[in-house]
């Protein structure tokens, strides 16, 4: 494995060989670093002309950021981690030039445009997927790779890369951790859009993979905080409260049986009968809107760790520490094992918390360090190395199909904080080509699709499969199960009908 330490921030040896360091204890020590940091140094990045001297055996990376528009925050946090970055390789042949895409396509299109005139070997970024798309039909006939921080692989191809953390690894690690500990009937509550469709895909992909089952998939109009539908139709409440009044109404028809009325006595504080169809649920929201979403579950009395809540890395942004219905929770994250010293340095930096996104933006430069001190090797075969590269988020590859692979972390929300479960593993263990999105799930006799709520079933199908499935595979179940169903309630509530 190319070890990008040597170029990012273990410098001379200062961490891995052991020097002394005034740092807390497992930080890197910066060569040269003094907790001050002089942005204006790198300003003249940016103000390159067409005449300025090609061959002066400089490596010219054009990093193309949302700077201003409604993404401006997000590009100015992507920018400050790249000046870190820069700061820490003192690689003194790489350039960076900053173009700003006004966080729209359009700006993106001019902003590529403006990074090939000024001689840039590389582009680090956009950020959207809509700039990604406006920029790659130049730069791959320019021939410049491009390595944006977008999550949509829609819009990846040869020379055109990501190190955007995707949503089809963060889905195939967390559930393949969830199966691992047991959990084998799985529900989504998703947005109905684009995104909810990709993560419903990868999780189809991921429970057949790991011989467990997707039960519900609930879909709810994006951006809201108002879940009590969802969740209501995802927790199968009518169902399970009629059941509940079934059972009430045989027991007093009984009149004054003294078993019957004990029976009752029994479930007079029950809203519903019979535990919901999964034992994990996938909830990749942040911030209020997955508090509430949580909050709804607990309405329905549907609570951790019998049913085990999981995230996508979004949680990592969220302060869960106070919100007890997340207790026990699992979601995936980039690797911890050297991020904290980028977020202390950010910090220091620049007084404020860095968003995990962020951290991205200093391996892409890292990345860009190492292709600088080695120009004689092709800058495609350098990204694209099977071995991968050790980064601030722990080891990483890029693929010639233009996905990538991070090492991700488990971790699990409790009371004052979280803790990792499950540890990023330290290198990859088998070669691979790339994430296979176009993967098929396989549909044989036995196979049950997924029931569907809030949005229309045949065309969740037809997105998930690629067509509508046939009747044997279609979801329900039998009278024979409710009878089970029933039984099982009544005896876990130690209830016994006369």
């Amino acid at each position: 494995m190319q070890v990008l330490k040597k170029y990012l921030f273990l410098l001379c040896g200062l961490w891995l060989c052991g020097c002394q360091s005034s740092r807390p204890a497992g930080t890197p020590q910066i060569s040269g670093f003094d907790g001050s940091f002089n942005e204006d140094a790198y300003a003249s990045v940016s103000l390159m002309d067409d005449t300025s001297d090609i061959e002066d055996g400089n490596f010219r990376v054009g990093m193309l950021l949302p700077l201003s528009g409604q993404a401006a925050a997000y590009g100015q946090g992507l920018k400050n981690a790249a000046l870190i970055a820069l700061d820490d390789v003192k690689t003194d042949n790489l350039v960076l030039q900053f173009y700003d895409t006004k966080s729209t396509a359009s700006g993106a299109r001019i902003a590529a445009e403006n990074a090939i005139s000024q001689h840039a070997k590389m582009i680090i970024g956009p950020l959207m997927s809509s700039s990604v798309q406006a920029i790659e039909d130049e730069t791959t006939y320019r021939n410049i790779p491009v390595v944006a921080f977008s999550t949509h692989t829609d819009i990846l191809r040869p020379q055109v890369y990501t190190l955007g953390l995707l949503v089809e690894e963060q889905v195939d690690r967390i559930m393949s951790y969830a199966a691992s500990q047991g959990k084998s009937r799985f529900a989504l509550l998703l947005p109905d859009d684009s995104s909810g469709i990709a993560i419903a895909r990868a999780a189809v992909r991921s429970a057949q993979a790991n011989h467990v089952t997707i039960t519900k998939i609930a879909f709810y109009s994006p951006g809201t905080t108002d879940f009590s539908a969802s969740v209501k139709a995802l927790v199968d409440y009518d169902q399970r409260h009629a059941r509940l009044t079934r059972v009430r109404n045989s027991l007093k028809a009984q009149g004054n049986v003294l078993s019957a009325q004990k029976a009752l006595k029994r479930l007079e504080r029950l809203q519903a009968l019979g535990d919901v169809d999964f034992d994990a649920v996938l909830i990749p929201e942040s911030g209020a809107r997955l508090k509430s979403a949580l909050a709804m579950f607990g309405y329905y009395d549907v609570y951790s760790p019998k049913v085990r809540f999981l995230g996508t890395s979004v949680w990592e942004n969220t302060d869960l520490s106070r919100e007890t219905m997340a207790y026990g929770s699992w979601y995936p994250a980039l690797s911890r094992a050297h991020s904290a010293y980028f977020a202390n340095k950010y910090t220091e930096t620049f007084g404020e918390k860095p968003a995990s996104i962020y951290s991205l933006a200093y391996d892409a430069v890292a990345l860009a360090s190492a292709i600088a001190r080695q120009q004689n090797r092709s800058i495609e075969e350098m990204i694209t190395s099977s071995d991968g590269y050790v980064g601030i988020n722990g080891v990483f590859r890029i693929f010639a199909n233009g996905t990538n692979e991070h090492s991700l972390d488990v971790t699990e929300v409790g009371n004052g904080g979280t803790k990792i479960v499950s540890e990023a593993p330290k290198k990859f263990l088998s070669p691979s080509s790339g994430l296979d999105v176009n993967n098929e799930v396989i549909i044989d006799s036995w196979y049950k699709a997924p029931e569907i709520y809030g949005k229309n079933r045949e065309a969740v199908q037809i997105a998930l499969y690629g067509r509508v499935l046939d009747e044997s595979n279609q979801p329900g179940y039998s009278p024979q199960d409710e009878m089970e169903i029933i039984r099982k309630a009544l005896k876990e509530h130690n209830v016994v009908i006369p």
